[in-house]
Order: C-alpha cells, then sequence, then structure tokens
C-alpha cells in the first residue's frame, strides 16, 4: 500500500495527535495511578526518533508504536512503565538512540523493558535452526526478567497481525505461521484468551483466506436463526436468576472461526453439523470474592434445573483453577433444539481474568509487584528448560510448545496435595516434577493403589504415590514416555550427568591400562585407538569403554607392533553404539520467495515432489518448501508439518500455483454409514461406472451395523474428489463421505 499524496503533513500531523489522545484517554479512564507525564515524554521522544520514518502501509511509523501503546493498556491493562515501553519499544533497533540513551532519559525500569524487547525483535525464529532456539530462548528469559517485555511483545505481534495485509504473502505465510505455532499458544498460557482467539483467526485468514471467508459468511449468515434459538434457551434461565436477584448478563459467544474450522478438519464434518456454534456465558457482579464461589454453584442449580446437563460434560475450575489462574464453572446441557449448549458461570473478575489473564489483576490490586510475583511463579516452571546449555533447536520448541497449549489434568499425592498436569503426563512426568532424583531413580508408581508402569498416563483424580530406588538410573528409551516440558529437560539433563560419569570411568579404565601395560598416552596412540573402534572422537571412546561396550584386550598388549596392541573385542554384542552427531548446514542459495513457482508435468517428469505427510493434488490450497538441495516439496496448507516449517525455516517458502498436467493423484476417502445389503455395490458403481475413477485400495469393516470404509483413489484434481464425495453421499445408508491426509 502506498502513501496517499492527497494526505498534507498537517493532516498527518492530526491524525498522530487523535491516536495518541485516544491513548490518552484510555489510560486516564483506567484505575492506575495517573502518571501522564513520563507517557508524554516518552511519546515526544519516540515520535522524533522514527520521523520521516513510514510502514511498508505508508503510514508514519510512529502510529506503530502508539497502536501498540494502546493495546498495552486497553487489551491487557498494563500501567505508566509498560505504556512508555510499548512507545518506545522500537527507538533502539530503528534509529541511533541507544539503551543508555532510554536510561538517561526514562531511568532503568523503562530501559531495561525496551532493551529485552530488541533483543527479541524481528520475530523469535531465525532462518536457521541455531538461531530460532537461542532468540526463543531469549524470549523467556526475558519473561523471568521482567514480565511486561513478554506483554508488550504479544500487544507488538498482536499489531503487527492486524496490519499483516500490507506484507508479501512469502512474509505474511512466514509470520502468521509463526503466530500460530508459538505466539496463541503463549497467549493461552498467560491467560490472555481474548488476545489468543484474536491470532489465531488472523493467522487462519492468512493461511487458509478461502476457507476463512467461507466461515465467516456462513457464520454470518447463520446469526438470526442463532439468535432466535439462544433467546428461547436463555429466557427460563433469566427468569430463575432474576429470582435470585441477581446483576449478571446473559449472552452467547460464538466460536472463532479458526475454532470452528479445526472442529470441522479433526472430525471431518461440515459447517453445518457444528452443533456446538456458540457457548452461553453468564458473567454475574459480586464485591465480595468469598461469595463468589457459592453463587457460581447455585446458578448451575438453577440451569440444571431447567435443563439436563451432561453427565461426562461438568468443568470445575473453581476448586481448582487453572495455571494461568482460569477460574469458572462450566456445564454442557442439553438445548431445546436437541443440541448440546455449553454454559460458562463467572463472576466479573473471573471474566476478566478469564479475557485479559494475569494482568487482569491489577484491576483489583494496589501495585505493580504483586502482579509480577504471581506471573513469575508460572514462569519457574520454564526455569529447567533455559538451563540445558545445548538444546536441538526444533526439539527445544516443540518441547516448550509442548505445555504452552496442553489442558490440564489434576492428581493427587498419597497427603492429598494436588499437583497440576498437562493431559497426557506420564507416572514418570510427575516423578521429575515433584524432584529431580526422585525422577531419576523412579521405577513405578501407585495409582489409585494400584502398581502401574513408569509409562503409565495419569487422568484427573488420580492418587499417585511415586516409588524409587536408589539403584535405578535414567535411560535413554525414556524418552519415549515423559510428555511435560520440565520432565524432558530434567531427563535429558540427568542422562547428560550419567553419560559424563560413563566418560571419566571409561577415561580412567583407560589410561590405568596404559600405565599397567608401560604405553605412554599421546595423540598418536588416542587417534589409532579412536580410528579402531570408529569412535567420533575420544569421549565417543571413553563412553563406550565406561559403559561396557568394549574391553581392552590384555592379551595383545605384548604384541611389538604399536598397531596391534590396540586391538579391542566386543564384551556386549547388544550394546549398540551412538551414532555420531552430523553438523547440519542451512544452504546458503538465493530464493526469490516473491515469484509464483509453477507446479508442472512434463514428459512424465515433474519439477516437485509430493510431500508423503499430507498428499495434496492439484485444486488444493498448497505451499512449496525448498529444501538444501534444491528440490521443491509441496505441502497442503492446512499440513502440520508445513506449520513447522513456516515457523522454523519462513525465508525457504514458495508460492505455488497447479499448472496443466498429465499425472494422477493419490487420494484417500472415508465413507461411514449403517451397513445394509448392496451399499457396497452401489459405491463401486459410482466409482468405476459412474465416474470412471481407477480405485487404488479399499478397506472395508462393519461393526455391529455400523458400515466403515476407506478407499484409495486415483484422480487428476481436488474438485474430482469433491463430486466423488457428493456422489456417494447420496447411496441410501451413506451418512458421511469425506476426503482424508
Amino acid at each position: 500500500m502506498m502513501q496517499n499524496n492527497n494526505i498534507t503533513p498537517e493532516m498527518e500531523d492530526q491524525m498522530i495527535n487523535q491516536a495518541y489522545q485516544n491513548l490518552l484517554n484510555i489510560y486516564l479512564s483506567s484505575n492506575h495511578r495517573k502518571k501522564v507525564e513520563i507517557i508524554d515524554k516518552a511519546f515526544k521522544f519516540a515520535r522524533d526518533a522514527h520521523k520521516g520514518i513510514r510502514r511498508r502501509s505508508g503510514e508514519p511509523y510512529i502510529m506503530h508504536p502508539i497502536a501498540v501503546a494502546t493495546i498495552v493498556i486497553q487489551e491487557i491493562g498494563l500501567g505508566s512503565t509498560s505504556i512508555s515501553a510499548a512507545l518506545l519499544h522500537d527507538v533502539v533497533e530503528d534509529t541511533d538512540y541507544t539503551v543508555e540513551d532510554i536510561e538517561a532519559q526514562f531511568g532503568h525500569k523503562i530501559a531495561r523493558i525496551v532493551d529485552g524487547l530488541t533483543k527479541i525483535s524481528g520475530g523469535i525464529f531465525g532462518d536457521q535452526a541455531s538461531l530460532q532456539a537461542e532468540n526463543f530462548r531469549k524470549l523467556l528469559l526475558t519473561m523471568g526478567e521482567d514480565v511486561r517485555v513478554v506483554l508488550i511483545k504479544m500487544a507488538d505481534r498482536l499489531h503487527n497481525m492486524r496490519t499483516l495485509q500490507s506484507m508479501p504473502p512469502n512474509k505474511q505465510y512466514k509470520i502468521a505461521g509463526e503466530t500460530l505455532y508459538v505466539y496463541a499458544p503463549l497467549a493461552h498460557r498467560l491467560g490472555l484468551y481474548a488476545i489468543k482467539t484474536e491470532l489465531e483467526d488472523l493467522s487462519f485468514k492468512y493461511n487458509h483466506p478461502a476457507e476463512y471467508q467461507r466461515i465467516r459468511s456462513l457464520i454470518d449468515a447463520s446469526e438470526e436463526s442463532r439468535n432466535d434459538l439462544f433467546a428461547r434457551f436463555a429466557a427460563p434461565i433469566r427468569e430463575r436468576l432474576d429470582n435470585m436477584g441477581l446483576v449478571y448478563e446473559f449472552n452467547a459467544r460464538v466460536k472463532s472461526c479458526y475454532s470452528i474450522w479445526n472442529k470441522m478438519q479433526k472430525k471431518h464434518i461440515p459447517f453445518e453439523e457444528v452443533y456446538d456454534l456458540y457457548a452461553a456465558r453468564i458473567v454475574f457482579e459480586c464485591d465480595d470474592e468469598s461469595a463468589e464461589k457459592r453463587i457460581c454453584w447455585n446458578i448451575y442449580n438453577e440451569v440444571t434445573e431447567v435443563y439436563t446437563k451432561h453427565p461426562d460434560r461438568v468443568r470445575d475450575w473453581l476448586t481448582t483453577p487453572k495455571v494461568n489462574k482460569y477460574r469458572a464453572l462450566h456445564v454442557t446441557v442439553m438445548g431445546p433444539d436437541g443440541n448440546w449448549v455449553e454454559v460458562q458461570i463467572r463472576s466479573r473478575k473471573m471474566d476478566d481474568t478469564a479475557e485479559r489473564g494475569f494482568a487482569a489483576h491489577w484491576k483489583y490490586k494496589i501495585g505493580e509487584g504483586e502482579e509480577e510475583e504471581e506471573l513469575s511463579r508460572w514462569l519457574s516452571t520454564i526455569t529447567d528448560i533455559l538451563k540445558d546449555p545445548e538444546p536441538n533447536a526444533i526439539d527445544f520448541l516443540d518441547t516448550v510448545k509442548l505445555n504452552l497449549f496442553a489442558s490440564e489434568i489434576v492428581v493427587f499425592t498419597p497427603k492429598g496435595e494436588t499437583i497440576t498436569l498437562p493431559k497426557g503426563a506420564t507416572i514418570l512426568d510427575l516423578a521429575f516434577t515433584l524432584h529431580t532424583d526422585l525422577g531419576t531413580h523412579c521405577i513405578a508408581g501407585k495409582v489409585n493403589h494400584k502398581l502401574k508402569p513408569l509409562s503409565y498416563k495419569l487422568a484427573s483424580g488420580d492418587q499417585v504415590e511415586i516409588i524409587s530406588s536408589n539403584s535405578q538410573k535414567p535411560k535413554p528409551e525414556w524418552e519415549k514416555f515423559v510428555f511435560t516440558a520440565k520432565g524432558k529437560t530434567r531427563l535429558r539433563s540427568a542422562l547428560r550427568h550419567e553419560r559424563r560419569l560413563t566418560i571419566e570411568k571409561g577415561e580412567k579404565e583407560f589410561k590405568d591400562f596404559l600405565a599397567d601395560h608401560n604405553i605412554p598416552l599421546s595423540n598418536e596412540v588416542l587417534s589409532l585407538a579412536i580410528s579402531r573402534q570408529n569412535a567420533s572422537n575420544k569421549e565417543e571412546l571413553f563412553r563406550m569403554i565406561g559403559n561396557d561396550e568394549i574391553i581392552l584386550n590384555e592379551d595383545m598388549v605384548s604384541h611389538k607392533e604399536q598397531g596391534a596392541r590396540f586391538n579391542w573385542w566386543r564384551r556386549n554384542p547388544f550394546k549398540g553404539k551412538e551414532e555420531p552427531k552430523k553438523a547440519t548446514n542451512e544452504s546458503s542459495t538465493a530464493i526469490d520467495t516473491k515469484a509464483i513457482y509453477r507446479l508442472t508435468t512434463r514428459d512424465g517428469k515433474s519439477n516437485y515432489e509430493i510431500a508423503s505427510c499430507c498428499h495434496p493434488i492439484p485444486g488444493d490450497d498448497t505451499v512449496g518448501f525448498l529444501t538444501n538441495s534444491n528440490k521443491v516439496i509441496v505441502h497442503k496448507m492446512d499440513c502440520p508439518t508445513l506449520a513447522r516449517l513456516k515457523a522454523s525455516h519462513g525465508s525457504r517458502l514458495l508460492q505455488t500455483q497447479w499448472e496443466d498436467h498429465s499425472d494422477t493423484f493419490q487420494a484417500t476417502i472415508h465413507i461411514e454409514g449403517i451397513d445394509q445389503k448392496g451399499i457396497l455395490q452401489s459405491i463401486v458403481n459410482i466409482i468405476s461406472t459412474n465416474m470412471s475413477i481407477n480405485m487404488k485400495q479399499m478397506n472395508v469393516t462393519s461393526d455391529q451395523g455400523v458400515f466403515n470404509c476407506d478407499l484409495q483413489v486415483l484422480v487428476s484434481d481436488a474438485q474430482v474428489v469433491t463430486n466423488l464425495c457428493r456422489e456417494i453421499k447420496k447411496v441410501k445408508g451413506v451418512n458421511s463421505a469425506s476426503r482424508m491426509n
């Protein structure tokens, strides 16, 4: 977007001043102590520093810091220090001013926050794996130093996503992918639900523009009927709440486009079959915090008096709040139209915390220190990860992300203490959560008084006793069933410690052996030993000796030839050698990611490869990924593997477009229905006779009258698959037919 030449400098100044005045008005109407002077000083400093600089959209650059500062106060609820830091957050990176200049003008606290924001500027992922880990580590470290850094960074990312339309497509893919991969889960974990939802929707909008617009249109089109249905559902509940004398709001909250699309993908259902399009929310006013829980349960009783509750869908986040301090009571009931409706019951304070996370506490507490203290308690859960000296970049990112978005379970120790863990956590995870030594010496667990192995997955409400033994040592295979970030990091640390002890033991044995046989230790002797055992280095050689994978053959030491002294033999053939780690380097090939890469087939040869993880075909929205060997691998836009590639290697993504081709492509269709005579023959007739499509494979099962079929066909494009699914659905007894990855 180019700058509008009709806008005069005077008009721009007026636009800037108006945006800044709006920021001040929001701040002055908040509960914060009014420190306008420092904010005003920061605004003038930033405006002068960015003078003459424009964003890609053409607007003056200062509009971005003002917008970020507005999000900081309006949507996150931070105070004057954070607003000032937000206004100054790009000054050090984009101008000649230094952090020392900021400190001289605004003091140590604001300078420290600006410095933290500068360190993680430009996104948390680089093009190389090592940079990804290092930049993400910086983000987490700055969270530990001052929690406001990451909250302002979240506001910065939100505004960048809101203005992403001015960026080229390849940048949109990278930024949207990075946002969905880390920032949305991080917002979720911080309790910033509203921001998390918007980040997801904006990422979805740029990754799948056609699908986004389609779902948006369907939501808008169904609004009237949805409102009528909610009015009928809410009427009898409102009557009972009024009789209780409550001051409350009772609204329907529609699911986000991304959430609806995600459900459609996971369950292979069309929009019309997503019945829980909205959740009903009751938010009541209550000045007495001690009465909140009682009122929630009273409302619950009234709701379940009117409607039948789902026996397995009551969520009590009052007794045991989530790690991000989320508190509410959820119950799912059968609505008047025969569909399940979730009702969320909260006080006003609970609702503020749910929408704005930890930052909402400023509304109810005096002083910013208490808020930082609360969030710091959560941040302590990542301390172990930060101590990891040499993480593999992608594993590091995945380990942290793993627990950012995980659902939670609550288990009990034998003494009745509650421990919150991510869903999927095992007995070994709990052991490492309680203490590193308990994890490294854990041999089993008693779950509800029954003995279970280390890999046993825990469920909410389980009472768990850890059984340990001093003779137990951590094993590499444990990594397969450690789920939590803390568990993975502590296990890897313990394995490194064990490896170090093994190397020291092996080195001592090696030196003692040489001394016993009067062989002087030299580089030549060491190199020969390493070579004979195909070890990658001396540490690997010592590890093999210390682990009893090899021993020195004393019978051969008396040979006169220097080389013959070092014949070795395997004591235990079942102990395998570790493969030496191979260094990987990113290709430095220049890539023109702005050009559209044409996917073609000529003379039976393609200029691309189909990704085996998602099997895209012509007609699908696709993105190409350029490998180190300059091959283009084509992925579907919604491919989980591509999500990692977007976040990790955004500069290698290519816009793709299908051209004329002669190939056929494999597609898999899943069919469900009621098993009845002739249903299979009818389906085969449609495929082979009516539509002349080649079948590659058909797997059919029938269980208690339910018919399931996975059908592999060879087609020319996605439209053929869509038409085939539509025709198969017309067969009597078929309930659904949809394409699968």
